[in-house]
């Protein structure tokens, strides 16, 4: 079984095996810590990864290397690419990413992973998922198959999970709907982050409900599969380290929160990080050839003075921590199937077809893009190699990529 370990902001610490007695066949080595909201049996210094002895402090721990990418286009004539798909040269860092949350954690984590070994490690990415439609049910019943086949050891969901605005309770029937009966074929965790329409407002990102993103933390004990510890957190799992982040609240500070916390928890995180790859996932994109466009001028509006319009704040908080720190970025919000070219040292993927699907007017440099087609992303870190596949709502492989560290 992969070594999966868990950690969230604060001063709690958990260790499931031995504290918590609750292990449902993940790793050998699982820890979660909470902040001081939290219930749990020991108390650590807020802020400190105490799941990874080995990891060292800010200096120095982030390098660069060159990786080598080769693509492959199995999609249909309909799918774009303003750049050569065969070779390219990224600069990329490596070493884990820490995870930790600034948000309430209410409970212990279940951190249950599916098959793997050694330094293998095999995800599935969906985005922008919350339609309950026959798209969304397609796209799950095509996870589950592939990964029957192929093996998961977890999932994403990259936010928008619940359309038009966010759920009403960790009763809401939608739990279900657009969540719980799409995915019942699965049996791998799903780590999920939180996107402006989770917030509320329809779609805006703010409510008068304020408790509509914890909400879905709070869900967390109510699923078998659903894993949202706290609205940003990190893991660790093998040779990797993951971090789900909230760029709902990056997007629309202060409103929502300061999100200097979470930017400096994520710096601090990968700074330390000693993992081969480092991968973070969230909502919002920093490029992308979708409808809502690049970080700082969404909307193509860059003269409103709202950086909760523009995104003008996710830009640089991408910038700031995201940006030669990360190796791999993978979001939703745009309604489509992208591999962005690589830039600022980090790789850009959005898999935003969880059930609806929308254009590429955009022009950045992109190895693939698929417009109008709904579909997921399947991955594999194997040693220093990483594999991504796009495939659509049937099973479907469209496109093929594979980066060497």
């Amino acid at each position: 079984m992969p070594r999966l370990s868990f950690s969230v902001p604060g001063v709690l610490t958990c260790t499931l095996l031995a504290a918590c007695g609750a292990d449902d066949g993940g790793g050998s080595s699982s820890t979660i810590s909470g902040n001081p909201s939290s219930t749990g049996p020991a108390a650590t210094t807020p802020g400190t990864a105490t799941e990874d002895p080995g990891t060292t402090g800010l200096a120095g721990t982030s390098g660069s290397g060159s990786a080598s990418a080769t693509g492959t286009n199995t999609s249909s004539p309909t799918s774009t690419s303003t750049s050569s798909p065969t070779t390219t040269s990224t600069t990329a860092t490596t070493g884990p990413v820490d995870a930790t949350t600034s948000a309430a954690d209410t409970g212990t984590v279940d951190t249950t992973t599916g098959g793997g070994a050694g330094q293998v490690v095999h995800f599935i990415a969906i985005g922008d998922t919350g339609e309950g439609n026959e798209n969304q049910y397609m796209v799950g019943q095509a996870i589950a198959q592939l990964c029957a086949e192929k093996g998961c050891d977890f999932g994403m969901l990259l936010g928008d999970n619940f359309y038009d605005s966010g759920v009403s309770g960790v009763d809401d029937p939608q739990f279900q709907d657009k969540f719980e009966l799409p995915y019942e074929d699965i049996d791998f965790p799903i780590y999920v982050a939180l996107g402006n329409h989770d917030y509320g407002g329809n779609g805006i990102g703010i409510d008068f409900n304020t408790k509509k993103a914890q909400y879905q933390v709070d869900y967390t004990k109510q699923s078998q599969i659903w894993k949202m510890p706290a609205k940003f957190y990190s893991f660790k799992l093998e040779h990797a380290e993951f971090w789900g982040l909230d760029t709902n609240q990056v997007m629309t500070d202060p409103i929502n929160g300061n999100s200097d916390p979470q930017k400096n928890w994520l710096i601090n995180g990968v700074a330390a990080s000693q993992a081969t790859w480092k991968i973070a996932f969230g909502h919002h994109p920093y490029i992308s050839n979708g409808d809502h466009g690049n970080a700082g001028s969404y909307e193509n509006l860059e003269a409103i003075p709202l950086p909760f319009v523009t995104g003008e704040s996710v830009k640089e908080f991408m910038e700031d921590a995201i940006c030669g720190k990360i190796d791999i970025y993978i979001c939703g919000h745009d309604h489509n199937l992208q591999w962005l070219e690589p830039k600022c040292g980090t790789e850009f993927i959005v898999s935003g077809g969880g059930s609806k699907s929308e254009d590429l007017p955009g022009d950045n440099a992109a190895y693939f893009g698929l417009p109008m087609t709904e579909g997921f992303f399947w991955g594999e870190l194997k040693d220093d190699t990483f594999t991504g596949i796009f495939y659509d709502k049937t099973g479907k492989e469209l496109f093929s990529k594979t980066l060497n560290k």
